[in-house]
C-alpha cells in the first residue's frame, strides 16, 4: 500500500527549530540532516507500518508510531492511506504528553 504523507504544522515547526539550531552549529551538517530527514519521511510512503509503536501511544489512546532519525524521533499516525507526521523531537526530550 502506498501512503500519502502529510506533515502537520507542529511537525513543520519542530523541523524548522531543529534545523535552525543545527545551522548555528554547522550549516553543512544542518543541510545534511534535513536532506536525510526528508528521505526518512518519504520512506513512510511505502513502509510506514515497519516502525514500532511510540512510548507515547498509550497516553494518547491511539496508535502513534515513531521512526528514529539520528538523535530525533519522527512521531506519526497511520489512518487509512494517510501517514500524518505529528512531531519531530530530539530523543533526549521527555516523551510527548497531552497538553
Amino acid at each position: 500500500m502506498r501512503y500519502e504523507v502529510l506533515i502537520q504544522p507542529e511537525a513543520e515547526q519542530d523541523i524548522e527549530e531543529a534545523y535552525c539550531w543545527l545551522a548555528e552549529q554547522s550549516p553543512t551538517r544542518a543541510a545534511l540532516w534535513y536532506n536525510r530527514l526528508v528521505d526518512a519521511v518519504l520512506s513512510l510512503e511505502t513502509l510506514a507500518a515497519r516502525c514500532p509503536i511510540a512510548p507515547e501511544s498509550p497516553v494518547f489512546q491511539r496508535e502513534i508510531r515513531h521512526l528514529v532519525h539520528g538523535t530525533y524521533r519522527i512521531l506519526f499516525t497511520i489512518k487509512g492511506n494517510e501517514v500524518r507526521i505529528l512531531h519531530v523531537r530530539h530523543s533526549a526530550r521527555d516523551h510527548l504528553k497531552p497538553e
